[in-house]
């Protein structure tokens, strides 16, 4: 059986358009930790075929919603991959405190814990401008904004120089407010759940992004280094390791 002791366990938590996805790929890539999305872990268990994968192709193909504890079975399937062993960012779970408590649960099962949420704080008007205004590449998919990111010639991509761009549907400032409230009620008593267990750290994402990031890694590098033991980080990522020099 794995020795879990080792494996830092994180969360990202924010509204939507907090960039918590973002900046859980700069962690992964930077750490050498595996981003844990619920929609990813849906995807890879259907793919693979597991009894929870199968079980939630069930209940997806019949226009259902997986339930949590399914969600859970799929988590502790991926959690035994050797990848993991260096660590996991949580995206976009759990978002319900009975989802909290159930992930509780299954880490001290496998004699772990989550050792830091860290809570991405966005003013709701800026994450309605931030989501109102995005739009990719029709051709290669890169990602602008109206406001923040606009390619450098008008209406055409700098990456593939594709003139036709696309915008999600539910992208306008209407559905975006009904996210909020959604966000509101039921995932931000998450905030309240983990600064009671000890776990809870916050984090102005107001900013410039790469502000935002190179204080979200000065406020994670102690974190991992220290659930790992100095050695096993030294062992387990190579960018840990010259961080410790410098």
């Amino acid at each position: 059986m794995r020795d879990y002791s080792e494996v830092p366990v994180l969360i990202l938590l924010g509204p939507p358009g907090a960039g918590k996805g973002t900046q859980a790929k700069v962690l992964e890539d930077h750490f050498g930790l595996v981003q844990l999305s619920t929609g990813d872990l849906l995807r890879q268990a259907v793919s693979a075929g597991t009894d929870a994968g199968k079980a939630a192709k069930s209940v997806m193909e019949s226009g259902g919603l997986v339930s949590d504890e399914i969600v859970i079975n799929i988590l502790s399937d991926r959690l035994s991959d050797p990848d993991c062993a260096a660590g996991v960012i949580l995206d976009g779970f759990p978002r319900t405190i009975p989802q909290a408590e159930a992930l509780s649960e299954l880490l001290a099962s496998q004699g772990t814990q989550v050792h830091a949420a860290i809570s991405l704080e966005v003013e709701d008007d800026a994450v309605v401008e931030r989501i109102s205004g995005r739009h990719t590449c029709d051709g290669c998919g890169e990602g602008y904004h109206e406001t923040f990111k606009r390619p450098t010639v008008d209406g055409t991509c700098d990456k593939c120089g594709g003139q036709k761009f696309r915008r999600r549907a539910d992208d306008n400032a209407e559905t975006v407010r009904r996210r909020l409230v959604a966000y509101h009620s039921e995932t931000a008593p998450l905030i309240a759940f983990y600064e009671k267990a000890g776990a809870l750290q916050t984090l102005d994402a107001m900013g410039d992004i790469d502000a935002i990031t190179n204080t979200l890694r000065q406020m994670v590098r102690p974190i991992v280094v220290d659930v790992r033991g100095v050695h096993a980080a030294n062992k387990n990522s190579k960018t840990t390791q010259m961080e410790e020099t410098q």
